[in-house]
C-alpha cells in the first residue's frame, strides 16, 4: 500500500474512532488470503498500542463470496451469539480511502495455517480437545436462524438446502472450459441420494483447518465469513471432516485435527443433540465437489488474465486429486 493510501487511511481511522492522535505505525501484508488481502496495523492511540488487521478485497473476486459489509455484519452477529471471532472494529464502504471498501478487526494471535497445525498434539489443549472445541463454535454459529434484519443481504433461506446446492454446483460445472465427468458423476450420486429438508441455520460454509485460528488453550478466532449463508448445519461439518482439509493427516476425519467423535460430542454440548452422521456424509462428498469448482474458478482468474497469480494457477492443480476424492467416496456410498 502506497504512502498516499496509508494518509487516507490514518485520516479516516482517526473520523471513525474520534481519536484524532490515532497513528498507523506499522503495516505489512500477510499471507495467504488468495480470495481476500489481510494487512495487519500496529495502531499507537492515547490508550496505547493496539494490534488490527485491515481486511479488503483483491483485484479479482468470487462472485460467491460476500462484500466487506456484509463480513463485517456477519462478524458482529457470529460475536454477538458468542463464536470465538476477532472483535469487530469499525467498517469503510468508501472505495476512495484505500481503492476497495474494508474493515478493521482487533488481531488475534495463534496458528491457523492447515500443514502446521495438523502436526501439533498441543494446540487446542489437544487434539480430543480441540475438535471439541471446534464442534462447540459449529453449534454456536448455527445457533443463529432466520429470519434477521441484520442478515437481510443473505436473502431467504433455501427451502431444500441439498437441492439448492446441487442446482449450484450443477451451474459451476457448466460454465467451465472443460467436461468434468468425474465431477458430474459425483452430483449424480448426490442426486440419487435424496435427504429431507431440515430447518435452515447460518453455515459459516468455509468452517475448516486454516480458517481457525488455534492457540495452546483452545480456538482463538474462527475466521473468513465471506461465504457465509443460510443452509443445512451439516454442510459445514461435512467441509471441516473433508479429506481435502485434512492436510495429509487423513486418520484424523475432523479437520486432521482429531477424532470425529469428539467434533460430533462437542458440537451436541452446545446444540443438545449430536448431528445425523449419514447427513453428515452426504456433505462430506459434496464438499468435494464443492471445492473442485471453486478451484477451477480460482484457476480461471488467473487463466482469464483478470488476475495473474501463481497461487491462483496452482490451486487449479487440485483439481485432479479431488476428482479422484469424489470417485473415491462414490464407490465407497455404493458398497456401504
Amino acid at each position: 500500500m502506497d504512502e498516499a493510501r496509508r494518509a487516507r487511511l490514518t485520516r479516516w481511522l482517526r473520523d471513525a474512532t474520534g481519536d484524532p492522535s490515532l497513528a498507523v505505525t506499522a503495516m505489512a501484508r500477510l499471507s495467504g488470503g488468495a480470495i481476500q488481502q489481510n494487512w495487519s496495523l500496529d495502531v499507537a492511540r492515547d490508550g496505547g498500542a493496539e494490534a488490527w488487521v485491515l481486511r479488503t478485497d483483491n483485484a479479482a473476486t468470487l462472485a460467491v463470496s460476500h462484500g466487506r459489509a456484509e463480513e463485517f455484519a456477519l462478524l458482529r452477529a457470529a460475536s454477538a451469539a458468542g463464536v470465538t471471532v476477532p472483535e469487530p472494529l469499525v467498517l469503510c464502504t468508501d472505495a476512495r480511502v484505500i481503492g476497495a471498501p474494508f474493515f478493521v478487526m482487533r488481531r488475534v494471535g495463534g496458528i491457523a495455517a492447515g500443514h502446521r497445525v495438523v502436526k501439533s498434539d498441543t494446540l487446542g489443549g489437544g487434539r480430543d480437545a480441540c475438535v471439541r472445541a471446534l464442534g462447540r463454535e459449529l453449534a454456536r454459529i448455527h445457533a443463529i436462524r432466520p429470519p434477521r434484519a441484520d442478515l437481510a443481504f443473505l436473502g431467504d433461506p433455501p427451502e431444500d438446502a441439498c437441492s439448492a446446492f446441487i442446482a449450484r454446483q450443477r451451474a459451476a460445472l457448466d460454465r467451465q472450459r472443460l467436461p468434468r465427468p468425474a465431477l458430474e458423476w459425483g452430483l449424480r450420486a448426490l442426486e440419487r441420494e435424496t435427504l429431507d429438508p431440515i430447518a435452515p441455520v447460518l453455515c459459516h460454509n468455509d468452517f475448516r483447518t486454516g480458517n481457525i485460528m488455534l492457540d495452546e488453550a483452545g480456538v482463538a478466532a474462527v475466521l473468513d465469513w465471506e461465504f457465509a449463508g443460510w443452509g443445512d448445519p451439516h454442510a459445514d461439518l461435512g467441509w471441516l471432516c473433508a479429506r481435502c482439509w485434512r492436510f495429509g493427516n487423513v486418520a484424523q476425519e475432523a479437520g486432521g485435527v482429531g477424532p470425529r467423535a469428539a467434533l460430533y460430542g462437542g458440537y451436541a454440548e452446545v446444540a443438545g443433540h449430536p448431528p445425523d452422521h449419514a447427513r453428515v456424509l452426504w456433505w462430506e462428498l459434496a464438499a468435494h465437489l464443492r471445492w473442485a469448482t471453486i478451484a477451477l474458478d480460482q484457476a480461471e482468474r488467473h487463466l482469464s488474465g483478470a488476475e495473474p497469480s501463481l497461487e491462483l494457477a496452482l490451486t487449479g492443480h487440485l483439481v485432479p486429486e479431488l476428482e479422484w476424492q469424489v470417485l473415491a467416496l462414490v464407490e465407497a456410498r455404493a458398497h456401504a
